[in-house]
């Protein structure tokens, strides 16, 4: 696992579990339906002849993985895999309480009872379709992001062009007392929709960072600059008067652009910052990290309404577009991710190399106010992935171990990582999880969209297989066991050992 140009295999590890459960479908508009314009973007793109060839070569020498075979390290074990039923869209985020997971689908959203990690059991599945559905709980509460232009607010909504003033975006509401049937409660348009939301939660209200980007002229709802984010407040026990109370500006600068990272030609190949891919909370710190297409910013939360920027980084070398962060527990690193290639590009292999859609640390160094963000190094999975597998750095969270600096994270067709950084500048991989290919003659979206370490085990929500459960098993990482939560968002990050 030393060399990144290297695969290491143990293919006679094999875990082939799969769970098939009924589905009780509850909490869905009897008219609603799947909506097809929100598939995954890329459903299959024809690979030349010698690109097929190379890859069927690699699976007959033992170098990859056969389609859809399973392989691990030593220390993960496969419990289960649970397919998708109802929902037939892209899986997306995950979120948990209780006994409970929530996952995210473009068609809506599924509940798993996970109180026996290897069986869990379809409690519901809310079919409300609009992109990505990236989902979070706090309390009775379900929110859910639309970041595609439908019709109207409703889950009987249809794809609607942007450029229709009567489109609608945003955040979704549900009240989840009754986990057998969600109840959707409020709606909130914002500014370009929402790709993504970060909590940050009170006693008496939820306040929601929203996430979203790529303004047009031409759209009468998502007009630019659009160089912040939308702050919507949500009252615990009226969540019906949720609403936007404020867009602080993050990148402030003169003329129609901001002053975020201006892209090409200035930066080839690195994304202009128009707003927020996905922000990472850390309540107990009053701090955050936003990932901003081509900036990494570090901010104060104290007043939640009105975050203030501490610092802001650049690579305009290796990262094409900032896309999530994550704290290490004593807030002195974070880790930024590249999704270079949208998360639709085979970008795990020799031609791309060990630095691009990595992700990069940064240590945190000096007090208050003048904390700056200090690049150390990158980080990449070890093994390289078929040209027929989307691959990149994704959504992942921290294994609570005191005094380590450890991490679970999803690769897409890469699969699970887990890895450590707590000496920032020499990052290692130290267990993985992964499928072979879907295909070997097209280039085919799937894979984990995010793996969380939620007490005691690791769940992954691939986007073509479902909803997976994984047991680590390492002295390195077993003190976790002992840390449980009755609440996980990854972008609200708890302390874990208060």
């Amino acid at each position: 696992m030393k060399d990144p140009r290297t695969r290491h295999r143990r293919l006679g590890v094999v875990a082939a579990a799969t769970g098939l459960l009924a589905a009780l479908l509850t909490a869905v508009p009897a008219a609603a339906t799947p909506d097809p314009g929100d598939g995954t973007a890329a459903s299959g793109k024809e690979v030349s002849q010698s690109t097929e060839a190379q890859v069927k070569a690699a699976i007959a020498d033992g170098e990859i993985p056969g389609k859809d075979e399973v392989v691990h390290s030593d220390n993960i074990e496969h419990l289960t895999n649970i397919p998708k039923d109802a929902l037939p869209g892209t899986n997306s985020d995950l979120a948990f309480q209780g006994r409970y997971a929530f996952a995210g689908n473009y068609d809506g959203f599924r509940i798993f009872d996970i109180s026996n990690p290897k069986a869990p059991k379809t409690v519901a599945q809310v079919l409300c379709p609009g992109s990505q559905n990236d989902i979070s709980v706090s309390g009775n509460l379900l929110f859910l992001s639309t970041d595609s232009s439908r019709s109207d607010s409703s889950c009987n909504s249809t794809t609607q062009p942007a450029t229709e003033k009567s489109s609608w975006e945003g955040m979704k509401v549900f009240d989840i007392s009754d986990k057998t049937n969600p109840k959707y409660v409020a709606a909130v348009e914002t500014a370009c929709g929402s790709h993504t939301h970060t909590l940050v939660p009170e006693r008496k209200n939820v306040y929601i960072y929203v996430s979203s980007y790529s303004p047009n002229a031409s759209y009468p709802d998502c007009q630019p600059p659009h160089d912040g984010i939308s702050v919507i407040k949500v009252p615990r026990n009226a969540p019906e008067k949720a609403a936007v109370v404020g867009f602080p500006v993050l990148f402030p600068g003169e003329g129609p652009d901001g002053g975020g990272n201006p892209g090409a030609p200035t930066n080839p190949g690195v994304s202009k910052t128009t707003g927020c891919h996905d922000i990472t909370v850390l309540p107990s710190k009053d701090l955050a990290a936003g990932a901003c297409m081509g900036d990494g910013i570090l901010f104060s939360i104290a007043d939640p309404e009105h975050p203030k920027v501490i610092d802001q980084v650049q690579d305009n070398v290796n990262f094409a577009f900032w896309h999530s962060a994550t704290f290490n527990q004593k807030a002195d690193k974070v880790v930024f991710t590249d999704e270079l290639g949208g998360g639709v590009g085979a970008t795990c292999n020799a031609t791309v190399g060990a630095n691009r859609g990595a992700d990069g640390i940064y240590d945190i160094v000096g007090k208050g106010d003048k904390r700056k963000l200090v690049f150390r190094s990158y980080f990449k999975i070890p093994r390289h992935q078929a040209d027929t597998e989307n691959c990149v750095a994704h959504n992942g969270s921290l294994i609570p171990v005191k005094g380590k600096d450890i991490m679970v994270q999803a690769w897409y067709q890469g699969g699970v990582s887990v890895w450590e950084f707590t000496d920032s500048s020499k990052p290692k991989e130290i267990g993985y999880f992964e499928r072979g290919p879907l295909t070997t003659d097209t280039l085919t979206v799937g894979g984990s969209w995010s793996a969380y370490y939620y007490n005691g085990y690791i769940y992954s929500n691939d986007i073509a297989k479902g909803f997976d459960v994984l047991k680590l098993s390492d002295r390195r990482t077993d003190p976790a066991k002992w840390v449980r939560l009755n609440e996980l968002n990854t972008q609200t990050q708890p302390d874990y050992f208060d």
